[in-house]
């Protein structure tokens, strides 16, 4: 049962990505920079306590020696892009070739190119960005409004605009697991 449970959640969240990307076109929208006062800043303030939004990488059972994981306040009084609040946060993004910044391909450099990914029939897969990763091993988007729950991102780090009160996430799902955000 668990099995077909993370074969269903992988399927899922594969179909989710490239219904995102269908709607997406290949060229990439520059990230916008949002207006807000005070100017967007990234303070180490636990979620509970944030006013502004909640920028948030968790990478799962990725094993790495530099994880991008934890998670930070940007402090907004307006809408903010989430590639802005990523990058208010510290945290780069690299998209894939083919989709621009709508498919996040690595998070602070991971996974790199040489790391090899372990899926879970014991082969080694890296990640180059070339195209959709691999349903096995993606980075997932997604946002939590101020009252409301987890929700895949349909939208992606350029184009979601988060309101003050909202959460978002890079989630690293491997071989089905986390499946959703786990905060």
């Amino acid at each position: 049962m668990t099995s077909t449970l993370r074969i269903f959640a992988a399927a899922s969240a594969a179909a989710a990505l490239l219904a995102l990307t269908a709607c997406s076109t290949s060229t990439t929208a520059a990230p916008t920079t949002a207006t807000t006062s005070p100017t967007p800043s990234a303070s180490a303030t636990a979620p509970a306590e944030c006013t502004g939004v909640t920028v948030i990488v968790e990478t799962g059972d990725l094993a790495v020696d530099d994880s991008p994981a934890g998670q930070s306040c940007i402090e907004t009084s307006s809408p903010i892009a989430a590639a802005d609040a990523f990058e208010a946060a510290g945290i780069t993004t690299e998209g894939t070739d083919e989709y621009g910044d709508q498919v996040v391909c690595r998070v602070n450099g991971v996974p790199a190119e040489d790391e090899a990914i372990e899926a879970e029939d014991g082969s080694d897969y890296f990640e180059t960005c070339e195209s959709m990763p691999a349903a096995f091993a993606y980075w997932s988007l997604w946002v939590k409004p101020a009252e409301g729950v987890w929700d895949y991102a349909q939208e992606g780090l350029s184009t979601l605009q988060l309101e003050p009160g909202d959460a978002v996430e890079l989630l690293f799902t491997l071989n089905g697991e986390p499946a959703a955000p786990t905060s």
